[in-house]
Parts: C-alpha cells; structure tokens; sequence
C-alpha cells in the first residue's frame, strides 16, 4: 500500500507545528528560518508519491520561493553589515562629547563606546553607561 505524499507532508507539518508551538510556549521566535525551510522542502521530495509526483508548476515555484529566502538573507545580513558600520563610525564621534540620556537623569562624558546587538551603548567617565538610542542630547 502507497501513502500519497499529502499524508506524508502533514506529518512533516504537523511535526513543526507541534515544534513551533512548543517554541512559542517557551517565548521562542517562531519564524521558519532559512534551515528549516530547506528541511521541509527536502522532506516533501523525499516523501512524494514516485507514481503521482508533485507537479512541475508547484515545484517551480518552491524553488522560487527558495531563491527569494536565500536573497533575502543574503539582503539582510548585508544591511546588519552596513548598520553596524555606521553605529562604528557614529560612536567615534560621541567619545570626548557630554551626553544626556531622555528622562534627564543620566548624564556625563563619554569615555568608551560599545556597539551590542541593541546598538551602541556609551560608558561615562563616572562609571554610568546610557544607551546612545532616540531621545539623547548630545553636547
């Protein structure tokens, strides 16, 4: 007896579904990355019907779909490149400067700069640190 490939691929749906929301639960992100997208697409290849193949259209598409993830990755890491080189270049530019965090109630000179994946964080020379995000003033 053949399993048709639909049966097959909502196993494989139903897998990550119960995967992704175990994830969700635990506060996880639950976005398909570029790994499991890949995984999916070769689990549906490898369970597909040899009798009753997946389409030419649909599979076209898939690989579509694939190439637009992988330009869309290569996109944004790109830009995280070019963000953090800005940050850089920004930070040089505060060092020696007094900074004044949004409430009012931080503020001093900038001894050292350090860029965290939340941006660019500023130590002062009395031992604070302030987040060189909106709101600051700088003097």
């Amino acid at each position: 007896m053949t399993v048709p490939a639909t049966t097959a691929t909502t196993a494989t749906n139903t897998s990550t579904a119960g995967a992704t929301s175990t994830k969700k639960a635990a506060g996880v992100d639950n976005t398909l990355n570029y790994n499991q997208f890949l995984n999916l697409l070769v689990a549906q290849l490898k369970h597909q019907d040899p009798t009753n193949p997946t389409d030419p259209t649909q599979f076209v598409a898939q690989l579509a779909s694939f190439s637009a993830v992988e330009q869309a990755l290569n996109t944004n890491s790109r830009l995280d490149t070019l963000l953090t080189q800005s940050a850089i270049s920004q930070a040089g530019a505060v060092i020696g400067k007094t900074v004044t965090s949004a409430d009012g109630l931080t503020s001093g000179q900038v001894a050292s700069v350090m860029i965290t994946s939340d941006g660019p964080q500023a130590t002062l020379t009395n031992g604070k640190s302030i987040s060189l995000g909106s709101g600051i003033s700088i003097s």
